[in-house]
């Protein structure tokens, strides 16, 4: 069976994908800086008969990320997939809006995902094979007020996606970015207290006349449908889907 490598693995939309290919028997490394991660790994183990890995890397530090992908290649024998869905947020107008934030969101979800796949390459290149799925946001593809670092990393991993898929096709190598809607994760929970405020609205205004307000569907996006994605973008049946940035964003990038 083969092994995947996930970024931002002990939570959210990231735990999710890790219990969906766990449940088909992949073996895991979570990353992730909860201090529950080795508790996660622990019990995924246990419940599904297969190997799990915990690394608390931190993603701003290249040197750290290189470190992970060598323990993962120790521990499990090689990286088939790699699950770039690591991220964090801050919303502020863009007058207002801290150079420190600006740094760590540019860091963590884009030049993070490059360091991951830099470091898995030689490997699948190697063998001949090789999954990268970057989880990116309907925000790839859409901009939104207030979110300048996030919308500018996202557009970033949608180049980052597009180039990795060119340079992989020769070595059986794809990579494809998912490209979710809201999705109500610790991270949008925190989006809606940040936004209320930003909007001066209550946090109910803000679900249904901010964050769901470009969706046609007026649903949060489940990690169940990003979870299976993933799932099939892993297989040996994707093997012509590559460079695609597949939103799953309840018709938002319709619009």
């Amino acid at each position: 069976m083969k092994n995947v490598l996930i970024t931002g693995g002990t939570s959210g939309i990231g735990l999710g994908i890790a219990r969906a290919f766990a449940a088909k028997g992949y073996n895991l490394l979570l990353n992730g800086l909860e201090p529950n991660g080795p508790e996660i790994a622990k019990e995924l183990a246990a419940e599904h008969s297969v190997k799990v890995l915990h690394s608390p890397a931190n993603l701003m530090k290249p040197e750290q990320i290189r470190e992970m992908v060598s323990l993962a290649e120790q521990e499990l024998g090689q990286v088939d997939i790699l699950v770039n869905n690591a991220g964090i947020q801050y919303v502020a107008p863009v007058d207002e809006f801290p150079e420190d934030k600006w740094d760590a969101i540019i860091s963590v979800n884009m030049s993070a995902s490059f360091h991951a796949a830099k470091a898995v390459w030689p490997g699948m290149k190697s063998r001949g094979f090789g999954r990268i799925i970057n989880i990116a946001s309907a925000h790839a593809l859409r901009a939104s007020e207030y979110k300048i670092a996030y919308v500018t990393a996202k557009h970033g991993i949608a180049g980052l996606t597009k180039v990795l898929a060119l340079e992989g096709a020769p070595h059986n190598i794809t990579c494809n970015a998912i490209c979710p809607g809201y999705v109500r994760t610790p991270l949008v929970e925190a989006q809606i207290a940040d936004q209320a405020k930003a909007h001066q609205m209550s946090e109910s205004e803000v679900i249904e006349k901010v964050m769901l307000k470009k969706q046609a569907v007026k649903q949060f996006v489940t990690i169940d449908a990003i979870a299976n994605l993933a799932l099939y973008l892993a297989t040996d049946t994707a093997s012509q889907l590559t460079g695609a940035m597949l939103p799953i964003d309840g018709g938002w990038s319709a619009q």
